[in-house]
């Protein structure tokens, strides 16, 4: 792991979506259990489906359908999506909450933002605009409905492609997973873990992050104390 240590003045703050903005550990359980029975599958408890917040979905139902038996998990993979992505727009109105202390984060912190998930940006959209965060970033960035396993490393290069970010350092990358720290290392900004979503300490720290930290009131005092300059500073 490389030693905490002062990030440079930063631009841009780049959020994860699921377990770092909303907590959706009753969403996204309950939404691949209809993806699992609409191939035959047994639903799973959702302290179980844990792990599937933050991966592509498809790796994570491919997953799930071989540890399940099923004679054909490549095939069965579409199936399972399309069910999935039929209940979500419901179930995620319904059970998907905004993290405790974010909006008055947004609010706060004079950085640049904007959403970059491994969710589909046709899912995202309208789930972040239906909890009334569509207003605190510039624009919500994510694969398209065709594209299956993307890594969170290439949705962030395009986000960084599309906002103009042209020195990548200038840039943060905050999220609950692995995936969130990998992705900004390999594409040259500064690293965030948060360790209220669905991953832990040991595993944010495993993939080598600039900070780790355990509440939102610490990344909100982080990210002040590296306003851009000209920004204010709280």
């Amino acid at each position: 792991m490389r030693p905490s240590a002062p990030l440079d003045p930063l631009a841009w703050a780049l959020f994860d979506l699921d377990g770092c903005l909303v907590d959706s550990s009753r969403t996204i359980p309950a939404c691949i259990n209809e993806g699992l029975g609409a191939v035959g599958v047994a639903p799973r408890d959702a302290a179980t489906l844990q792990w599937c917040i933050g991966p592509p979905l498809a790796a994570s139902f491919t997953r799930l359908l071989t540890e399940a038996g099923h004679p054909d998990p490549q095939d069965g993979v579409p199936l399972a999506l399309d069910a999935y992505r039929s209940a979500f727009p419901e179930l995620s109105v319904a059970l998907t909450t905004i993290v405790e202390g974010i909006e008055d984060l947004l609010a706060a912190v004079p950085q640049r933002r904007a959403v970059v998930t491994s969710k589909p940006a046709a899912a995202a959209r309208p789930l972040v605009a239906a909890l009334g965060l569509d207003e605190a970033f510039e624009v919500v960035h994510g694969p398209g409905l065709d594209v299956e396993n993307e890594p969170k490393e290439l949705t962030l290069a395009r986000a960084l492609d599309d906002l103009d970010v042209v020195a990548p350092a200038t840039a943060v990358m905050i999220g609950d997973r692995h995936h969130d720290v990998a992705a900004g290392r390999a594409n040259g900004t500064a690293t965030v873990g948060v360790t209220w979503g669905a991953g832990d300490r040991a595993e944010l720290e495993d993939a080598g992050p600039d900070h780790v930290v355990d509440d939102v009131e610490d990344l909100r005092d982080l990210l002040v104390a590296r306003a851009p300059d000209g920004a204010g500073r709280g």
